[in-house]
């Protein structure tokens, strides 16, 4: 029923540890009463498509079929579902299940299901199949799992607030980041950063990039609306803001130092980790004397991202984007590894998958 010459639904797969994708079908399950079917126009690339891809992320159950930063346009609604209709934009994000009984879920937390969130792809469908993502032609999901897209929203620059958008909004929202004249620092302009800076400024703070490349300076300037951009090799520049931040999100996912950052937190500052770095190493009294917290943070509950998508439509906050065709999938994923990319990868399914 999952052959390659088989199925309801194109896509393309990784079906090893190379992380290579090519063609590949596979039978959708059928619309249950609470579900919504989704054509899908867009799929943003995000770093988790390579990780789950190449098993770094833990057991692949191949063939994987990545993609959580999912956007399209309803073709079909289960007879319970009254919030969609046929037409609808609508987006879908890093999950699509949870037990919906837990105090999370009735929180409208459900990432942090008790009893364990089912991922958008690599996870186990409720029909007892592979959950695949969004690189695909169609995609059915319940409807508690599907978010309204602004309908003057373009769908291709929608697709990465599902997964960077939302993971940086979160923290934000979470702390109260969003305090106009307060300030915040953003290390790492990668997708996630760069949408932390928008956020920031539509908030009303004052943001600061730090970034171990000066060849991001004019963009983080001029293109995301930056008020100051630091190197953070330059030891004179990190300390001349020594205790002058109230808010770091670190979006960096490569090891990096820790104190010189916490250093700059004013007293009871708060520094989000959203990136991934395989540890982290600081100074116990930089926390201590300073009343500082360092946390984490991963992406938001249903209510939120919701709210996240209406705010971005409110404020026209957009992403930055370069849209690609599916048969150039592998070179982005290459490129992302590279970081070569300004700032999120989008996926033209709807034009490209044939």
């Amino acid at each position: 029923m999952t052959s390659d010459n088989s199925g309801n639904c194109l896509a393309w797969a990784a079906r090893d540890k190379s992380g290579f994708l090519s063609p590949y079908t596979f039978y959708r399950r059928a619309v249950g009463k609470d579900d919504v079917s989704l054509k899908i126009t867009h799929c943003g690339i995000c770093y988790a498509d390579v990780a789950y891809t190449s098993g770094t992320f833990g057991k692949a159950i191949y063939p994987v079929v990545p993609g959580h930063e999912i956007v399209g346009i309803v073709q079909e609604v289960g007879s319970e579902v009254q919030s969609f209709k046929v037409g609808d934009h609508v987006g879908v994000g890093a999950y699509v299940n949870s037990c919906r009984d837990c105090e999370y879920c009735n929180d409208e937390l459900e990432i942090h299901c008790s009893n364990g969130v089912v991922f958008t792809f690599n996870g186990l469908d409720v029909d007892g199949t592979v959950t695949k993502g969004g690189y695909f032609s169609f995609i059915v999901v319940h409807k508690r799992y599907c978010y309204k897209i602004p309908q003057d929203y373009p769908l291709s620059l929608a697709a990465p607030l599902l997964c960077a958008g939302i993971t940086v909004y979160t923290p934000m929202i979470r702390h109260k980041m969003n305090q106009p004249g307060k300030s915040l620092g953003v290390i790492g302009l990668g997708g996630l950063g760069h949408l932390a800076v928008k956020f920031g400024k539509a908030f009303g703070l004052n943001v600061t990039v730090f970034s171990t490349s000066m060849s991001k300076k004019e963009e983080a300037l001029n293109l995301l609306g930056a008020d100051n951009f630091v190197v953070s090799s330059d030891n004179e520049q990190m300390k001349a803001l020594d205790k002058s931040l109230d808010f770091i999100i670190d979006t960096a996912s490569g090891d990096h130092p820790f104190d010189p950052y916490m250093s700059i937190l004013k007293t009871a500052g708060i520094l989000v980790l959203v990136g991934a770095p395989s540890e982290i190493k600081l100074a116990p009294l930089n926390l201590i004397l300073g009343m500082r917290t360092l946390t984490g943070s991963v992406t938001g509950g249903t209510k939120q991202t919701q709210e996240m998508l209406d705010f971005c439509g409110a404020h026209k906050i957009y992403p930055e984007v370069e849209v690609i065709p599916i048969q150039y999938a592998n070179e982005a994923l290459e490129r992302l590894i590279k970081k070569d990319v300004k700032y999120r990868f989008v996926i033209d399914i709807e034009n490209s998958l044939n």
